[in-house]
């Protein structure tokens, strides 16, 4: 098992590291080294920093609720694993890369609204909004896109945002099932029968 490609905020997260060897073929065990793992967000004061504990001959990592309820809900978060001889203290990298971190659905009283959608939904839900109205004669001069504020798209731009946002969206539904463990949608399997 490794790092979740995606975890929830507010919740325990946890998993476990296998043991591997350094450039040499040494073992680089958890009886060898301490493995710290590393998170960022491109907002200041945004990191959180988990260290391991022996699991068989790898490491156990783990982010408690407490400390994963303050990650905010984002694409953005960046992790470095680094590996640290207990002897010597020689500091290696063990793994990098990104993960989402999804906002957590919990509540206490009456639930707040809540939109899961991906900015890429939002922006195409936005641009087909703004198609509707050129084509049923609607005279919008403005149209506030996402973070971008657009004055009188013409309808052939919007149909090309719009396409440009289909295929984004579709991207991010094949990532998820794919992350989810089902596979690749667009794999086509053949079978051949002896008869």
């Amino acid at each position: 098992m490794a790092i979740p490609p995606s975890i929830t905020a507010g919740v325990d997260v946890v998993w476990a590291d296998a043991a591997t060897t350094d450039i040499f073929g040494s073992a680089v065990t958890s009886a060898t080294h301490n493995l710290t793992y590393y998170f960022r967000l491109n907002t200041a004061g945004e990191g959180v920093t988990a260290t391991g504990t022996a699991y068989s001959d790898g490491w156990q990592i783990t982010i408690p609720a407490a400390t994963s309820a303050g990650m905010d809900a984002s694409t953005g978060w960046y992790f470095q694993a680094v590996l640290t001889a207990i002897s010597g203290g020689a500091v290696s990298e063990y793994s990098r890369g990104q993960i989402e971190v999804q906002a957590s659905l919990a509540y206490a009283g009456s639930p707040a609204a809540f939109d899961g959608r991906t900015q890429a939904q939002k922006d195409l839900e936005a641009v087909q909004a703004a198609i509707r109205s050129l084509m049923t004669g609607g005279a919008t001069q403005e149209y506030r896109i996402g973070n971008r504020s657009l004055k009188r798209y013409d309808l052939a731009d919007l149909l090309a945002l719009e396409s440009q946002l289909k295929a984004t969206v579709v991207r991010e539904n094949k990532a998820k099932i794919i992350a989810s463990g089902l596979g690749d949608p667009n794999n086509l399997f053949i079978r051949f029968g002896n008869g």
